[in-house]
């Protein structure tokens, strides 16, 4: 019964974590956060206006500044979140070289579906990995285009570092950052293209992507024409040169004042309280807190098989418990929509439950920067006593998996 809400055998935990959001997209609001924080926002006015212009340049100016971005990197504001960012990229650049395309989990699959059945390339290499774990890096062949996520949102699994990245590469590193960016280093010089959205790390509002350039994406884009139509939103090139003004805040579509503005607000808070250093230092802590939940949990265990590899933003968790798992993975599933939605009746979990049918079933809690270490805390006994329930509930209403 998948919206099944167990009967609660057992009191449940007396403290609720102050905030209860801990979805993966929309990602929950930086500490403080209040609607009278946007009281600025640029709303009636056109984003052309020399006020609006500001806006837009200014969160462009502390996205460098944060992410250390070099100064010869062009930073775009752009249609679609961070999907329509990739897919600019992808559309716009590829085709001059083969591609190698990374897939651990649903966006990086999602990337091979653009390059293999939408623009047909023809030379095409894909390095796989299930969920849990990461394909041979090393593999990767940098005299061709490599495609990758840096952090599999719904795999919890992260790319360590960037040290199996060449420096000398002839072909381009096109990186999908979005549940990375602000939360983990990246190693810009070693990227090409990086894409991340407002709506993860930073806790902004959706829609809205974020597309960074280095010297060599452009020299690409204003020496190569691919041989399919582009759209108006996906062209960022007049008569064979960049348009520089997509980079300076005049976005090719109209953009929402008011996530421009909610955008501003997370930057100068994240600038406020150390910068990147500290966003970082945030989310470490938070994974740190659900390792030691994690070690002390016999029914929990991380999707992420490799502690190096798992990420402090998007964290997965499955159930190890030995009476679950011999359920199919339907009954899994509805297992994990059921813990789910005990939690958000009770107000202490909000969008924890894992969507993704391709992948395991599991709970994935966000744990990225603008979330509070003491919700996380708030929230064990929570996730502990909604396990002990569904499992009463369900044991004995089931069947097991076949053998």
């Amino acid at each position: 019964m998948v919206g099944l809400l167990v009967g609660l055998s057992t009191n449940p935990p007396a403290t609720r974590p102050r905030v209860p959001h801990f979805s993966s997209g929309p990602c929950p609001k930086r500490p403080g956060w209040t609607v009278a924080n946007l009281s600025g926002a640029l709303v009636g006015r056109s984003h052309r206006s020399k006020p609006g212009r500001a806006k837009l340049k200014r969160v462009i100016d502390l996205t460098r500044e944060l992410l250390d971005v070099p100064a010869d990197y062009r930073i775009g504001i752009v249609p679609a979140s961070d999907t329509g960012a990739v897919e600019m990229a992808l559309w716009s650049l590829l085709g001059p070289r083969g591609v190698d395309v990374l897939a651990w989990e649903s966006f990086g699959e999602s990337w091979v579906i653009d390059v293999t059945k939408q623009l047909k390339l023809k030379d095409v290499r894909i390095l796989r990995a299930p969920y849990g774990e990461l394909p041979a890096l090393n593999a990767a062949d940098f005299s061709r285009d490599v495609v990758f996520t840096w952090n599999g949102t719904t795999s919890g699994v992260r790319v360590p570092n960037g040290d199996w990245i060449k420096s000398n590469r002839a072909g381009l590193t096109i990186c999908d950052a979005t549940s990375a960016a602000f939360a983990q280093a990246l190693p810009m010089h070693e990227l090409d293209v990086v894409t991340f959205s407002w709506q993860k790390v930073l806790g902004g509002e959706a829609a809205h992507g974020v597309l960074i350039l280095s010297p060599r994406a452009v020299e690409r884009l204003q020496s190569y024409t691919p041989p399919w139509p582009l759209p108006k939103i996906f062209r960022m090139t007049n008569g064979g040169k960049l348009n520089e003004a997509i980079f300076e805040g005049e976005t090719i579509n109209t953009p929402s004042m008011l996530s421009v503005e909610d955008c501003l607000d997370a930057l100068e808070w994240a600038k406020s309280i150390g910068g990147l250093p500290m966003m970082m230092q945030r989310a470490d802590r938070n994974l740190a807190a659900i390792a030691a939940w994690v070690e002390r949990t016999s029914w929990a265990q991380f999707l992420a098989r490799d502690p190096q590899a798992r990420s402090n933003t998007s964290v997965c968790i499955i159930i190890a418990d030995p009476t679950i798992k011999e359920f199919s993975i339907d009954t899994q599933r509805e297992f994990i929509k059921a813990m789910a939605a005990t939690l958000e009746n009770e107000n202490a979990a909000c969008d924890i439950a894992g969507l993704v049918l391709d992948a395991p079933p599991h709970l994935r809690v966000w744990a990225g920067s603008t979330v509070e270490t003491a919700d996380l805390e708030a929230l064990f006994p929570w996730l502990d006593w909604a396990f002990a329930a569904t499992k009463a509930a369900f044991v004995g209403r089931h069947e097991k998996s076949p053998a």
